[in-house]
């Protein structure tokens, strides 16, 4: 298999109707260790919404269990990527999303933003850090399949196209971001964990390298010192000069996924076993079965991983 191949047979498939099957070869063959970067920043982009921040700091789930956050956070999302919607760890999988983002009061509004951080950010993270950008057939393939997981997850007003998407999140962040004290707690706890998955005299190194790659706005709303110009320069030069090096490898033979990331660590279990119903969080008033849950429970005699 030569460089492209995989491209050429994406290129082959149906963006609407394969959408799922197109994700999975990008994020799982194509660019796994980019679209892991990508998620993250997708996310922790959020935190400089205060209704969203402010609420992950209440929780204290992204300060006291940073890293169990983390962990099921990305083990949940990758579960519906590997085994699509309609297997029974995706259904699963979301049905654990929505029991846990319906015991709190979280808007419409914030909820389609979070979704638009995933489709715009990996595209965008790409742009200046990928081997090759993604093509307009891809991100309509993306964007559908965004598109589905937030009607699985009851979000209404999606956006239609990658162009609403974007316009979407550019609006949202102008009206909505800002300084929220919790959120900043969120955001250091965010990096110190970043910084922790390196030998420590490497953190300070990797939290300036993760601030240099945060565009101005962010660094505003977390009241951040802006980055030099040199820690910039470096922090995204060595990550072009990555990119080049990635483009003359052969392209990969077997998928990689969330679960098999370094940087997964958890609690006893992990890597070795986990049960998709038992990750996340369990607040009071989450009950399986409820309007806000639309996925189908599984039958008792179909099994989990």
């Amino acid at each position: 298999m030569r460089r492209y191949d995989r491209l050429r047979h994406i290129l082959q498939l149906d963006p609407e109707g394969d959408s799922h099957e197109i994700y999975r070869l990008i994020a799982a063959y194509e660019f796994p260790w980019d679209f892991t970067r990508a998620l993250e920043l997708a996310l922790y982009r959020t935190y400089a919404v205060p209704s969203i921040g402010g609420l992950l700091a209440r929780t204290a789930e992204l300060t006291n269990r940073t890293q169990k956050r983390y962990d099921d956070t990305s083990l949940l999302l990758d579960a519906v990527v590997e085994h699509g919607f309609d297997s029974v760890q995706g259904r699963t999988a979301i049905r654990r999303i929505n029991q846990m983002h319906r015991a709190y009061d979280i808007s419409n509004e914030d909820m389609r933003y979070v979704l638009c951080t995933f489709v715009v950010m990996p595209k965008r993270w790409l742009d200046a850090f990928g081997w090759r950008r993604l093509t307009g057939h891809e991100l309509r393939a993306v964007s559908h399949y965004y598109s589905t997981l937030g009607r699985h997850m009851g979000i209404k007003d999606i956006p239609g196209s990658y162009a609403e998407y974007e316009s979407c999140l550019d609006g949202y962040e102008v009206t909505h971001f800002g300084w929220d004290e919790g959120a900043r707690k969120v955001s250091d706890a965010t990096l110190d964990l970043m910084a922790s998955w390196y030998p420590r005299p490497l953190a300070p190194l990797v939290r300036g390298a993760s601030l240099a790659l945060l565009d101005d706005s962010l660094l505003r709303a977390f009241q951040y010192a802006e980055p030099s110009p040199l820690s910039r320069r470096l922090t995204r030069g060595a990550l072009r000069l990555r990119a080049r090096g990635v483009r003359l490898l052969p392209p990969r033979r077997s998928p990689h996924y969330a679960r098999q990331n370094p940087e997964i660590k958890g609690y006893p279990g992990y890597p070795v076993g986990y049960r998709i119903s038992e990750l996340g969080t369990f607040p009071a008033g989450g009950g399986a079965g409820s309007p806000a849950c639309p996925v189908r429970l599984a039958s008792p005699g179909e099994q989990e991983q």
